[in-house]
């Protein structure tokens, strides 16, 4: 599939839907398909399931994942660095300038930013429903979603979540591992399972050697870099599930406030590509410039160093029904955890009287019932609120 001349294709078409993919993963992936698959044929439908399977399994964004890893099955490794920058370069550009604004004109009162917030409530409501459907669709799921809720509710702390994770990927293992063994075919990359393993050995040593040296050092960038790398390393569920994780590692410690924290969350939700650029909003409101280039480095890098680990061995992963079984259980503890995050930070930040309470009801019948897309809840979202505030 590689040609010498595949990169051009691949910054051009990436590009197009770097403009154009709004609605969040799932749309992504329709999007993708009609350009990668339909209309290019750099791929054909099996391999495009495979590609999203493979996605599903790796903590991260998974849209991104998909767009990286056929980047890199169309032009090797660069190719899957060309497809990222091109699909994410023009959500970061919208995301850094917001918050540069946001910081010169002191936004944070205005009603607007209130309505941001507001439409943050009536996505994480969309996409707890979404994923509950999907990935808890028996009692045994739908009760590790309801104890992993209640944990993270009780124990709201990046640890607590960490090991709710682990706990259920260990009863996955136990209890689902019978469920499922799909047929995949493994998928030809021009690198080989050594540069995997490398890779992987390589995520590994950036997860727990960077924890090690910003203790150390002190340093402000390592430790933003230590802090968007451990949450892009350990996010499980795609976009939305970046949610809590990002909250606990940034407002508790004083980076940033709640309401500057789910203004930024609600316009990253306006902006077509990943929903994982909202680190470039964070890193620009905590670092500027530079700190947007790093947060959004960071918190993408995992996803690179997994696709190039995973894709060499995509066969026998996507083949072992033990790795599905945990599979299953993480996902449902996934649900849990975005649950808890809609009551704690979105809900009780963004309701504080029954007009916010309208509205995100309004922009949850939009997303739900009417099938209305994502930046148009957040337009809709922003002339309400400013309509109901002459009320």
């Amino acid at each position: 599939m590689f040609r010498n001349n595949s990169l051009l294709e691949i910054f051009f078409a990436s590009l197009k839907l770097g403009f154009t993919s709004f609605g969040g993963p799932v749309a992504h992936l329709a999007y993708f398909k009609d350009e990668y698959v339909d209309t290019r044929k750099w791929l054909d439908d099996k391999t495009y399931a495979d590609i999203i399977a493979l996605s599903q399994v790796l903590p991260g964004p998974g849209s991104s994942q998909v767009g990286i890893a056929i980047g890199m099955i169309r032009g090797g490794l660069f190719g899957g660095v060309v497809s990222w920058i091109a699909f994410t370069i023009p959500s970061v550009i919208v995301l850094v300038l917001f918050a540069l604004l946001f910081q010169t004109y002191t936004m944070g009162e205005m009603t607007w930013i209130s309505s941001l917030k507001v439409v943050a409530v009536a996505i994480v409501a969309h996409a707890v429903l979404g994923l509950g459907k999907k990935l808890t669709p028996d009692k045994p799921r739908l009760a590790i979603a309801l104890i992993a809720a209640l944990v993270m509710l009780v124990f709201a702390s990046t640890i607590a979540q960490i090991g709710v994770i682990i706990v259920a990927g260990i009863i996955g293992f136990f209890f689902f591992s019978g469920n499922s063994n799909p047929k995949i075919k493994p998928i030809t990359v021009d690198f080989s399972k050594k540069h995997g393993l490398v890779a992987l050995g390589l995520f590994a040593l950036l997860l727990i050697g960077l924890p090690i040296v910003s203790s150390l050092t002190n340093h402000g960038y390592v430790s933003l870099f230590d802090t968007f790398y451990r949450v892009g390393s350990l996010v499980f569920g795609g976009g939305h599930v970046v949610l809590p994780l990002l909250e606990q590692e940034i407002v508790p410690t004083g980076l940033l406030s709640n309401d500057e924290f789910l203004a930024g969350y609600g316009v990253a939700q306006a902006v077509p590509g990943p929903l994982f650029t909202f680190a470039s909003y964070l890193g620009t409101m905590i670092s500027g410039i530079s700190g947007a280039l790093l947060a959004t480095i960071a918190i993408f890098l995992p996803s690179f160093l997994l696709i190039i680990g995973a894709l060499p061995f995509l066969g026998e992963l996507q083949n072992n029904p033990r790795f599905q079984g945990i599979l299953m259980g993480i996902n449902a503890s996934v649900v849990g955890i975005l649950l808890a995050a809609f009551y704690n930070p979105v809900f009780t930040s963004a309701i504080q009287n029954g007009k916010d309470f309208g509205l995100a009801v309004i922009l949850f019948s939009l997303l739900y019932f009417w099938k209305k897309p994502a930046w148009f809840i957040v337009v809709i979202g922003v002339i309400l609120g400013e309509l109901f505030a002459f009320i």
